[in-house]
């Protein structure tokens, strides 16, 4: 299977700021208003969703560093392993190996927690991974905060190569 025939079966399109293909494959018909939970934006948010994301090195071979404010679960489906790089404010670094090779230290999920630092790229050698994941709350536009390098490098000066590997240099697209 190459990364085309993935992107028209599953009806990808490119994601912006961040980088992949991604399809919102999910949304809660249950509503959180306010009522029932503290939305940040004092938003109607859905109560979770859930989309596929697709990682291609030909594009833009990485999901840039960003944040969003409620904790994101990964799923692994198929293709190369993943590192997921997640950059806490106490100034520790994790890396995390998302893939189906458990006896060689891959997890097909892993749960990153809400404000946490998170990008993601494939190993270096592979080509693509096709990945999930699902947030509840659900995600709305306004969660995604795409991190910049400047910033990231000053508060994490040790890990200045992976903060260029993640970012773009003008921060956007």
């Amino acid at each position: 299977m190459e990364p085309n025939d993935i992107i028209k079966k599953l009806n990808l399109v490119p994601l912006a700021e961040e980088g992949g293909y991604y399809r919102q494959s999910w949304v809660s018909d249950f509503i959180l208003d306010g009522s029932n939970i503290q939305s940040e934006y004092g938003e109607v948010k859905p109560a979770g969703t859930a989309i596929y994301f697709l990682l291609v090195n030909s594009y833009r071979g990485f999901s840039a560093l960003h944040t969003l404010p409620t904790p994101e679960v990964y799923h692994f489906y198929l293709g190369d392993p993943v590192e997921l790089s997640l950059f806490y404010g106490n100034g520790k670094v994790r890396q995390v190996l998302l893939g189906s090779n458990i006896p060689a230290g891959e997890i097909p999920q892993f749960t990153v927690p809400a404000s946490v630092i998170q990008g993601s790229r494939i190993v270096p050698g592979g080509e693509w991974a096709l990945l999930g994941t699902t947030m509840s709350p659900g995600f709305t536009e306004k969660d995604f905060t795409l991190s910049f390098r400047d910033e990231l490098i000053t508060n994490y000066p040790d890990d200045r190569e992976l903060i260029i590997s993640l970012t773009r240099e003008n921060g956007g697209s």
